[in-house]
């Protein structure tokens, strides 16, 4: 499959879809949409309010009364309805991955398995639609007690920009799936994915508000969804400081029911008697992959002072080899980050990486005069108090620390305020279980990294989030459970 010119990708999309229509925002404000490789704007697209997610809200209310066509629909219905949606996903698959590589600046090929991501998630939660089910309890007395798991209602929903239609399918599949309404505000970097879908929605034939989709900032539309009162659920994925205001915002308005997938500085433990070459190729991937725009990055990477030089050589050959460049250039590994603001904050943690102390291994530059892009960058002889082992840069930045012990490696990577993944490479199956048990983390992988499936659940301890997401258990989230009991009439003394 051949990457396309982007000059001829049309943008198809612009408007808020609410209700099963696009429409202008009542106020008219748009964002612009800029391509981080040219740095040039794309198109300019309508921005939400909070008189605008007010309609949205409406909508999905209205399509979530009890005789409406949604909440009266068989939920194998509902199954076919989100696997329909799926198949149109398929058919157009090579247009969203073109979209996504135009305003979010990932690799065309990248993109490309990350809408194949995005259609097995859909495929996946249309399984459960008839399959949610309560239990039947033995309680003492005469009674027939028994659970129904139902919808929760109206869910606000908020994505961030480095998996623009990956992380719309990780809200939507469970709350479709559950029968819940949707309002989904995408990043107002990367719109247009979310936006195209859309009209996929309509198309596959779902009621009119069940799906509506509200692109704008964070300070205008996100906060009228987390702070609405008639919305009962908020999901949101991006940074810690973030996911504050959102949990605040719901708790000071209607107490709305909150999940949270925030940010990380995740360890990657490397023991001396693993593969050297492997574990720098596993380490090199953990960080790089998405240009280190990534939540679970392994960026904090633990290696026992045995083999610690060794490591640190093969990770520079791996980054002095990393293709920088156009994103639709199909030998391109790393395209430009996000936005100047992104940009900004990378070259920001290069420069502290420097004066802090650590010794620069390869890169900590920007690359070329346009667009974007910087150099894949590895630090060594790092410590624990710099910052760029402690903070969530969020970009190509592999921080190298050397450990003696697994006790002293288990607590120095659990010192840390996030809790999102984690990662261990050894030979040892001992180790292994010792390691996985003890850290604190909601994903740890052995001899692997960033290994995320639509059926095994995903989300944090500490500071990286509330709830899961993925799997079976995310649809915990986007229900409710209601206890029936009922009298069984007994027969006259």
């Amino acid at each position: 499959m051949a990457a396309p010119d982007p000059s001829t990708i049309e943008i198809k999309y612009t408007k808020l879809f609410i209700n099963n229509e696009f429409v202008d925002a009542i106020r008219g404000k748009t964002v612009p949409i800029i391509n981080p490789a040219t740095e040039k704007v794309l198109c300019e697209v309508q921005a939400a309010e909070k008189d605008d997610v007010d309609l949205a809200v409406k909508a999905a209310t209205d399509a979530f009364k009890l005789d409406s066509p949604w909440r009266s629909m068989d939920a194998s219905k509902r199954g076919r309805l989100l696997s329909k949606f799926a198949e149109l996903l398929e058919r157009d698959s090579e247009y969203l991955a073109a979209v996504e590589t135009l305003d979010n600046g990932k690799p065309y090929f990248d993109a490309n398995d990350d809408v194949t991501a995005t259609i097995d998630v859909f495929k996946y939660y249309a399984g459960w639609c008839d399959k949610i089910c309560g239990k039947t309890i033995p309680t003492d007395g005469p009674y027939f007690t028994y659970t129904r798991h139902e919808p929760v209602g109206v869910c606000g929903q908020i994505i961030p920009w480095n998996y623009p239609i990956n992380m719309l399918s990780w809200k939507l599949g469970p709350a479709l799936a559950c029968g819940n309404t949707v309002v989904l505000k995408p990043s107002e970097l990367t719109p247009l994915t979310a936006l195209y879908c859309g009209q996929l929605f309509k198309e596959a034939g779902f009621p009119p508000g069940v799906v509506n989709i509200v692109p704008g900032y964070g300070d205008a539309a996100g906060a009228a969804i987390a702070s609405h009162m008639d919305i009962d659920k908020v999901a949101f994925t991006g940074s810690t400081d973030t996911g504050r205001k959102v949990m605040t915002a719901a708790a000071q308005s209607n107490l709305k029911r909150v999940s949270l997938e925030l940010g990380g500085k995740s360890p990657l433990i490397i023991f001396a008697d693993c593969d050297v070459d492997y574990a720098a190729t596993c380490a090199h991937g953990a960080i790089m992959y998405n240009h280190g725009q990534n939540c679970c990055a392994g960026s904090r990477t633990f290696v026992q002072e045995e083999i610690y030089d060794k490591f640190v050589e093969k990770s520079r050959e791996l980054v002095q080899n990393r293709s920088v460049g156009d994103p639709f250039d199909p030998l391109t590994q790393q395209g430009p980050l996000v936005d100047r603001k992104q940009f900004d904050k990378v070259l920001h943690y290069m420069k502290r990486g420097k004066e802090e102390g650590a010794t620069l291994v390869f890169g900590g530059e920007r690359v070329g005069s346009q667009g974007f892009f910087v150099q894949p960058t590895v630090f060594a002889d790092v410590e624990d108090k710099m910052s760029i082992a402690t903070d969530e840069i969020f970009g190509p930045v592999q921080s190298i620390l050397k450990f003696r012990t697994m006790e002293e490696v288990i607590e120095r990577a659990n010192n840390t305020r996030y809790g999102l993944a984690a990662g261990v490479i050894t030979n040892d199956i001992n180790k292994a279980f010792r390691i996985s048990q003890s850290l604190q983390a909601g994903s740890v992988w052995v001899n692997c990294y960033d290994i995320v499936t639509c059926q095994t659940p995903f989300g944090g301890f500490k500071q990286s989030g509330v709830g899961r997401e993925l799997g079976e258990y995310a649809l915990k989230e986007y229900t409710e459970v209601k206890t029936v009991t009922v009298q069984i009439p007994q027969k006259n003394s």
